[in-house]
């Protein structure tokens, strides 16, 4: 993995609000991630939690309520800025369907990002063919195509060549594989694992498949209600928990023998981010939750497990349980 002093991008205390009849949806509420150069990060959660918000907001394409988004060390404010960052980091969308322009051909749709950039010279058409073949189509065969006579991951392909074009140092997925048949999801994920070898590109890995990110991912960042609950290398965030929500999780992923269960299950449904609980956002699901969570926010806490962290007051060291502290 490529390591350099400044991450390819970073976010602080960011928030993404939206108001709508005298109420405010809290939709990221106060995220600080680093996306480091050639990993792959995975941002997990249940649906609703903020995740594809928090995505788009990196890029720009929606305006932050407060907080920052750096990239490369440089602030990303304005339109020049946010023009730079696109051209080093790019979006693969979920639904392959809607992201191409069904009167375009796939020369065309692929190209375009290049001409956006105003990226001129006459090496457009071997990007092009570069692009279609890193994906694993041949040029011959699908240039002078339109997006309805391709399958699903044949479209997906094709956005995911789109986003190649400009040779950026990142990609955001944002579910890129949800909306394809069982059959291809392999093959799409296959695409995105060489890239990232080829090319040593980043990969921000949005999804709610939790077994999919602990084979996929570095590290992974899980979300809950606007927030990050908890982080830290994926092998260990999956295997030692450290948070109640993530073990909820876990214990939510079909093992081989149901001995292998410890955890209790997730039970209720996420809460509306109009009306965020009090305290521990989680604390109104918790099976561990006791007397200050009701009331204490956490921060992001340093853990037992290794390199992980968890907005848990169990981890605590004044206020956590004498049993656990």
């Amino acid at each position: 993995m490529s390591v350099t002093t400044a991450p390819l991008m970073e976010a602080r205390d960011l928030a993404v609000h939206f108001r709508a009849r005298r109420k405010v949806t809290r939709a990221v509420d106060g995220v600080s991630l680093e996306w480091r150069r050639g990993e792959i990060l995975g941002v997990v959660g249940e649906s609703g939690c903020g995740k594809s918000t928090l995505a788009r907001a990196l890029l720009g394409l929606l305006a932050p309520t407060a907080g920052s988004v750096t990239s490369g060390g440089a602030a990303v404010e304005g339109k020049a800025a946010l023009r730079q960052l696109r051209r080093h980091v790019q979006m693969i969308f979920q639904d392959p369907y809607q992201t191409l322009n069904p009167r375009q051909r796939v020369a065309t749709i692929v190209a375009e990002p290049l001409i956006v950039q105003g990226i001129s010279g006459g090496d457009h058409e071997a990007r092009v063919r570069r692009a279609l073949d890193d994906v694993g189509l041949e040029p011959e065969r699908f240039l002078d195509r339109y997006p309805h006579q391709l399958s699903g991951g044949q479209r997906q392909r094709v956005a995911i060549a789109a986003a190649l074009v400009l040779e950026p140092d990142g990609l955001i997925c944002d579910e890129p594989v949800s909306m394809l048949d069982v059959s291809v999801r392999a093959q799409i994920l296959q695409v995105l694992i060489e890239l990232r070898r080829q090319r040593d590109l980043a990969l921000l890995f949005i999804t709610h498949d939790l077994s999919l990110a602990w084979s996929l991912c570095d590290r992974l960042a899980v979300m809950y209600l606007g927030r990050i609950v908890e982080q830290g290398p994926a092998v260990d965030v999956i295997e030692r928990p450290q948070h109640p929500y993530t073990q909820a999780l876990v214990a939510a992923v079909p093992v081989p023998s149901e001995q292998a269960r410890i955890r209790e299950p997730l039970s209720g449904e996420l809460p509306d981010a109009t009306s965020i609980p009090p305290g521990c956002r989680f604390h109104p699901r918790c099976p561990r939750r006791f007397e200050p969570c009701d009331r204490v926010d956490p921060p992001l806490l340093a853990t037992p497990g290794k390199g992980q962290l968890a907005a848990c007051l169990l981890h605590d060291p004044e206020l956590a349980p004498d049993a656990v502290a």
